[in-house]
């Protein structure tokens, strides 16, 4: 069974409105998030294969954010060609991984990630919940068999959807 864990990068700051969108730093909330994220995954023991990243800025911090939970020796690649990638774009990026891998973590961006969240779940418990906001900070895990470049639309089942509010609450 192969795992992809797709997380929407942390709440970014639009404090300086003259910052490329690409540059964009996290906000203190997106920090905070990072910190909820890194102690869930943690406590759920994620631990992904490789580790792919957007090259924004705001996707990198989230990824060091999270880092400390993740095991020391998991590869990270940060991708230009995640930045704004469609939800297409980011599918053909996974199918080409290589089988050795069972598991991903993909770090990205909205609209393409939610995209593509919805687009290859066929089932799964927190669909609905899924379905009505993928906010930022958001970390949707699917699962499903077969080799990476059988990954399909409808061909995983979520099973396990937080959002850093949801982490928050008691």
């Amino acid at each position: 069974m192969r795992r992809v864990f797709l997380l929407r990068h942390a709440k970014s700051s639009w404090v300086d409105s003259g910052l490329a969108d690409h540059d964009r730093p996290l906000a203190p909330r997106g920090r905070r998030a990072t910190k909820l994220l890194r102690e869930h995954l943690r406590h759920e023991s994620v631990a992904p294969a490789v580790v792919l990243c957007s090259s924004a800025r705001r996707a990198r911090e989230t990824l060091e954010g999270i880092a400390p939970a993740l095991a020391e020796e998991v590869p990270f690649r940060i991708e230009r060609e995640l930045y704004a990638s469609s939800a297409q774009q980011l599918l053909e990026r996974l199918r080409t991984l290589d089988d050795e891998a069972e598991s991903v973590m993909l770090i990205g961006h909205n609209p393409g990630l939610e995209r593509l969240a919805l687009s290859l779940s066929g089932s799964g418990e927190p669909l609905a919940a899924m379905r009505r906001k993928y906010p930022t900070g958001a970390l949707a895990t699917l699962e499903f068999a077969g080799s990476w470049s059988e990954l399909a639309a409808g061909s995983a089942e979520l099973t396990g959807f937080v959002t850093p509010k949801g982490l928050a609450q008691p």
